[in-house]
């Protein structure tokens, strides 16, 4: 009996140690933990760091706007003149107004 259990598994052995190596190589590969999930991770991960990174830039961006609000006469004065229309005392403003939209002669009636 035991004869026989040692030539079939001669004979089928070396066959299920191929197939167990693909199927384990399969899986490596395509399987939920395997290759290809990784590196997909891994790229997502790269990506959420670049956002990260200009997320963090911007803030800091911002940090110093707030910063310049604060304490730069220059940066306020520059929005009371530009966002507010603001003058100083004696100051005048005049405005012009921008020029008519000329007629394209290449255009089609």
């Amino acid at each position: 009996m035991q004869d026989a259990a040692h030539r079939l598994f001669n004979h089928y052995g070396r066959h299920l140690l191929v197939i167990f190596i693909i199927v384990i190589l399969v899986h490596d590969v395509f399987g939920p933990h395997g290759f290809l999930v990784m590196r997909r991770k891994q790229q997502e991960i790269q990506k959420v760091n670049a956002q990260l990174d200009k997320l963090n830039k911007e803030n800091a961006d911002l940090e110093q706007q707030i910063k310049d609000l604060k304490t730069d006469p220059r940066t306020i004065e520059r929005i009371a003149r530009d966002e507010l229309g603001l003058v100083r005392n004696g100051e005048q403003i005049f405005k012009v107004p921008a020029p008519p939209p000329q007629e394209n002669p290449l255009a089609k009636p």
